[in-house]
Formats: structure tokens, C-alpha cells, sequence
């Protein structure tokens, strides 16, 4: 997969249909995870003993957003857990920023004249590249193919559309059948880090805290 697995989740959170995040907060949950995955994927981020996330490789990625969320990793050590409950609101903007760079998405200029919005709008440019990555993910886990052939890529976003109950790509009945291949996916991440695989398999828990019972689907 060309792009990194945080702007890659961004258009898998995104609704084609209203040209919106379907959950604006559940997306950050959802990028913030993915951006820490990306980071531990390329060998940037390990966890300790203790369960602490520490930078082993802080050369700049290359990435605006990955090279914001390694210097923030590069402070006081913290589990996987709480980075992703950690300024994911900063990191989804940024994301979108980058993806508006990058001319995939449109976002609106601020009317000075109009209401002062908690963020503006963004409109993904080609809506075939959203839902192209969708469907890939919605394949992978209702299909048969060996999960060990999936890309390691398609294998995260899988595990982030079920655990933080995306609805717009994996209903509820979704993960209920396909539970087993669930965790099987979710256990290409656990090879590389466990604890953030863990964080990752109780994404909708940490949300539901988070925002004091939102509901999940």
C-alpha cells in the first residue's frame, strides 16, 4: 500500500455518500491507532517490558504526521493504550492536512462572515479511492484467502474497522460471524507488538470510556 497506514484509515472512516467522516470522533481513535502502527511497522516504536511504548529509530520519517507523533513518543514513556487516547483530535486534523497536500481530499476555507465551526469541511476528491479501500477491507474479512497472504496493511485496517466498529465498512453481524478470522488478522499486529495489539482489540471499550457511552453499533 503506496500511502501510510494513517491516511489510508482516514478514507476508510470516510462516508462517500455525504462527503463526511461517518464519526468524527471514532476516526480519530481510529488514525491515532493507525499512525502508532505505522510507526511500529517501520521499526521506529517498540514497546518495553513494563508495557511502555520507546522510540528506538527517531530519524525523520519523511511524514509530517508520523514525525509530529514520534517527537511526542520521545517525552514521557506511556502504554499504546494511552497514546492513542492522546491528542488524536491534533493528529486527525494533521492527517487531513496532509491529505489535502497530497490533493486527495478538498478541505473548505473558514468563512469569516459564517459560524465558528469546531473544524472544517473536507470532501475526498475521487470517492472510488475510499471506497475501493472499503470494500478491500470488508472482503478481507468476510473471504476465505489465507490471512497470512493478506498485506500486513489490509490485515491493520481490518482489525481497526472491526475492534472500533466502523460501521460503515463491517456491520455488527459482520464481526459476530466472522469473529475467528477477526482475531487472526488482529494477530498479524500482535507478531510485531502485542500491546498495541491489545489496545487495539479494546479500541471501542476505550472509545465508549472515553466519551462516556458512545454508542458502537
Amino acid at each position: 500500500m503506496s500511502r501510510g497506514l494513517h491516511l489510508t484509515a482516514y478514507l476508510l472512516a470516510f462516508d462517500t455518500r455525504v462527503q463526511s467522516l461517518q464519526d468524527r470522533t471514532r476516526a480519530g481513535y481510529l488514525v491515532r491507532a493507525a499512525a502508532l502502527t505505522e510507526l511500529a511497522h517501520r521499526g521506529a516504536a517498540t514497546e518495553d517490558a513494563t508495557g511502555r511504548v520507546r522510540v528506538v529509530l527517531a530519524d525523520p520519517t519523511g511524514d509530517r504526521v508520523l514525525d509530529a507523533l514520534l517527537t511526542e513518543l520521545g517525552g514521557r514513556p506511556r502504554t499504546w493504550k494511552s497514546w492513542i487516547k492522546r491528542s488524536r483530535d491534533d493528529t486527525l486534523e494533521a492527517v487531513e492536512e496532509q491529505l489535502t497536500v497530497l490533493g486527495v481530499t478538498t478541505t473548505a476555507d473558514r468563512d469569516p462572515h459564517g459560524p465558528v465551526l469546531a473544524h472544517r469541511s473536507v470532501a475526498v476528491n475521487d470517492p472510488r479511492e475510499a471506497l475501493d479501500v472499503q470494500v478491500r477491507v470488508a472482503e478481507l474479512v468476510r473471504g476465505t484467502a489465507p490471512v497470512a497472504q493478506a498485506p500486513f496493511a489490509d490485515a491493520v485496517l481490518a482489525a481497526l474497522a472491526a475492534h472500533g466498529h466502523l460501521r460503515l465498512v463491517l456491520s455488527r453481524q459482520d464481526r459476530k460471524a466472522h469473529a475467528e478470522r477477526i482475531t487472526a488478522l488482529t494477530d498479524r499486529l500482535a507478531d510485531q507488538a502485542p500491546g498495541l495489539a491489545r489496545a487495539v482489540t479494546g479500541l471501542n471499550l476505550t472509545m465508549v470510556a472515553g466519551q462516556g457511552g458512545m454508542g458502537g453499533g
